[in-house]
């Protein structure tokens, strides 16, 4: 007899009621630890923490050329660089939107992440893990029972965190469901139903229809919905108090306007929206700053800790971090070595074209952002590269591959 069996409607009921539990604990842990207050990374020069101060002028001065005037390529964005949990001063550069006559960028200015989302969920789905509500190994079938037909019944969870599963990347009607305004639920249903392009475990193929099922996983087994979540249990334990999933709560002159894609152009639900900056896709739709991504990218160098407050548990980060392909028996050999993923966070991939540097080996992890973003993170230094802007990534992606090359030449 089989004694694993799948969790029915009352027992999945019991998980969230015990999930609640665990984050009202969670939450009066954390409160005790730090209390509400801001977490800010100290302040240092870059020779202090072993940066060669000429090397990261190299990235700076190109930041700047690329941001000066009326028909600069970059409209604007920040740099920030980091190391043993201290950060040398974020640079801001250019302008705070795509738009010719566009203001200064501020200097609390909020940048649209795009899929540096995404880790962040997977964080949130760990969390259930170290709870021992979730298991990666599972079939997504005992947690979405609905997910059924064409294989989808051989999908584990850990498929769903390493774009492994078949699933798309956009929905086929993604463009009318954001026209429409669609609620988070159409984009979980049409995932849901999506079907997929290969066997489960066997190919790699980047899905942010996964990232969705991860985000309805979270919200069946807590029993809150994936932005109080992720702001209860990440945003809020530590401390980020310029980071949402969704712009709600902050004004939006904050909100750095996006360069947006062509199929964006005149319509309705594109990254500059309002609906869009508010609904808080779980596939990419937070905001923050340079310095409350720099507490996250702390936070997972320090194995899961950062100023007195514990989110995740050492064993979690190195499970994070670790190449997971290596894990499934079907994937092909060039891609397990090639094309390294992890747990929601990406490895740097060597001599390939969306290599993050020429000069970061294979264990860098973090995640780029279509809206011109990359944060990596180097268990070697201790460092970690917050690289924000508001031109399309994929227009020229080698500015932010410069970038990377001078800033991790600035290391010792």
């Amino acid at each position: 007899m089989n004694d694993r069996t799948d969790p029915n409607r009352r027992e999945l009921l019991g998980t969230a009621a015990v999930a609640a539990g665990a984050m009202i604990t969670h939450n009066v842990s954390a409160a005790a630890d730090a209390p509400g207050a801001k977490v800010v990374l100290p302040q240092v020069k870059p020779e202090d923490i072993g940066l060669d101060p000429k090397q990261l002028k190299v990235a700076y001065d190109l930041m700047e050329k690329w941001t000066t005037g009326r028909d600069a390529p970059v409209p604007g964005g920040a740099i920030l660089v980091g190391r043993n949990g201290k950060t040398v001063a974020p640079r801001f550069f250019g302008r705070q939107g795509p738009e010719k006559d566009a203001e200064p960028i501020r200097k609390d200015a909020m940048f649209y992440l795009a899929s540096v989302t995404k880790p962040v969920i997977c964080m949130g789905a760990m969390l259930l893990v170290e709870r021992g509500q979730l298991n990666l190994s599972d079939k997504v079938t005992r947690y979405i029972p609905e997910f059924t037909g064409g294989g989808k019944e051989d999908a584990q969870v850990v498929h769903l965190l390493t774009h492994t599963s078949g699933l798309p990347d956009e929905l086929p009607n993604n463009s009318e469901l954001r026209q429409q305004q669609s609620p988070l639920k159409k984009f979980i249903e049409g995932s849901i139903k999506a079907e997929l392009s290969f066997k489960p475990g066997t190919k790699f193929s980047y899905a942010s229809a996964g990232t969705l099922l991860v985000a309805e996983i979270i919200q069946r087994l807590s029993g809150r919905s994936v932005r109080e979540f992720v702001h209860r249990e990440i945003i809020d334990t530590l401390g980020l108090r310029s980071t949402g999933l969704g712009s709600q709560g902050f004004t939006r002159e904050r909100l750095v306007r996006a360069t947006v894609p062509d199929y964006q152009k005149d319509k309705e639900g594109g990254w500059n929206s309002t609906y869009w900056q508010e609904f808080g896709s779980p596939a990419g739709g937070m905001f923050s700053t340079p310095e409350d991504v720099a507490v996250i990218c702390a936070m997972m160098l320090a194995g899961g800790k950062v100023n007195g407050v514990r989110l995740l548990s050492p064993a979690t980060v190195r499970a994070m971090t670790s190449n997971r392909l290596d894990d499934m028996p079907d994937m092909p050999e060039t891609v397990r070595r090639t094309q390294p993923w992890s747990l929601g966070w990406r490895l740097n991939h060597q001599g390939m074209p969306d290599s993050w540097s020429d000069l970061l080996d294979r264990r860098v992890f973090g995640h780029t952002g279509s809206a011109g973003n990359v944060v990596w993170m180097d268990p070697q230094t201790q460092g970690f590269c917050i690289l924000l802007t508001n031109y399309l990534r994929s227009r020229a992606p080698w500015r932010l591959v410069h970038l990377s090359n001078a800033i991790a030449a600035a290391f010792d």
